[in-house]
């Protein structure tokens, strides 16, 4: 008679990014946030695609439960800024654009063009059409004549040529853009999508950001403080880096480590109606100086005066600057 092998039973190791999850996910007494260092290490395998479907689904929507802290954002961003080791290229604004319009036009593409058409060199980046029912930088490139690069010589060659490129996160960062993808499927945006902002990959002069839930502009504003960048945090109309004339604006700033808050009175003495539909050639038509557009025109000099308060001017001189760049701006596109 044969005797049985007796069972042998082994514990298989645990997965290197399990104790990131473990961390955000322990229960209301035993959960915590991540250090700075442990979201460098986290997203530092994200990068590196060492992490189970499972894992990564887990973890983000963790993290949007429990909502990102400003040493969360500043870790992935030193994660990422480490893992991209992008060139050296002078950058005025770093200007992220993810949310998409719904209510009105995208005016701040005017604002971004007038700039870029006064010497101020600027680097846009999105992250695709995740959300039905809204309007897209990447849909608007081709009618603005707003360059597209697909990597970062293109992009030195735009900046140098017409001081504007736009760089899809896909091509500089796919990981990141695999994980905005994932809002259809889980249901939530992630909180990739305000990280986006944080990131400043070509370390610009001043990073604009637009948060659109309150409370979040704060933390937003300390991540950059943490990673010693200078950058101008604002809520945005519709998520996007614009300023709404019909309200008054917060501006949250920091300045070579110091935080700063400025308050800006609104534009319009009464709100603007929204059109029934959002047309892109309107946006072709006031630059053309072709069509007029109260809200449009208002929202496109006060970006650009945010834009150049950013870039050191007070505010004041800044809209000076800005009525003066649209009023002598060249109308051919």
């Amino acid at each position: 008679m044969i005797e049985p092998r007796p069972l042998t039973l082994q514990t298989p190791a645990e997965h290197p990014f399990a104790e990131f999850v473990r961390i955000l996910g322990k229960g209301k007494r035993g959960a915590r946030g991540l250090t700075r260092e442990e979201a460098h290490a986290a997203m530092t395998l994200l990068l590196e695609d060492k992490v189970e479907d499972a894992q990564l689904g887990a973890f983000l929507m963790l993290l949007r439960h429990k909502e990102e802290s400003a040493e969360e954002l500043a870790g992935f961003t030193e994660a990422l800024r480490a893992h991209l080791q992008a060139p050296h290229i002078a950058v005025d604004l770093d200007w992220p654009t993810y949310a998409g319009k719904k209510r009105h036009l995208p005016w701040y593409l005017l604002a971004a063009k007038c700039l870029a058409n006064n010497g101020v060199r600027i680097l846009m980046h999105g992250g695709g059409a995740h959300t039905a029912g809204r309007m897209y930088t990447e849909q608007l490139l081709a009618l603005l004549h707003i360059p597209l690069c697909r990597d970062w010589s293109a992009v030195g060659t735009a900046l140098d040529q017409q001081r504007l490129a736009f760089f899809p996160l896909q091509d500089w960062a796919p990981q990141l853009q695999r994980m905005i993808d994932l809002r259809n499927t889980l249901g939530l945006r992630s909180p990739i999508h305000s990280l986006a902002r944080v990131l400043n990959p070509l370390g610009a002069r001043c990073g604009l950001q637009s948060i659109f839930h309150p409370g979040y502009q704060a933390v937003h504003r300390e991540a950059s403080r943490l990673l010693g960048d200078h950058a101008v945090v604002i809520k945005g109309d519709g998520g996007e880096i614009e300023v709404n004339p019909d309200v008054i604006s917060h501006l949250y700033g920091t300045t070579a480590g110091e935080a700063w808050d400025e308050e800006w009175p609104a534009l319009s003495e009464r709100r603007h109606v929204k059109p029934p539909s959002l047309q892109p050639q309107q946006l072709l038509a006031v630059w053309q100086g072709d069509a007029e557009d109260s809200y449009g025109e208002m929202a496109v000099v006060a970006t650009m005066a945010l834009a150049l308060r950013g870039l050191g001017q007070h505010r004041e001189d800044a809209f000076a600057t800005a009525r003066r760049y649209w009023s002598e701006r060249n109308t051919s596109i």
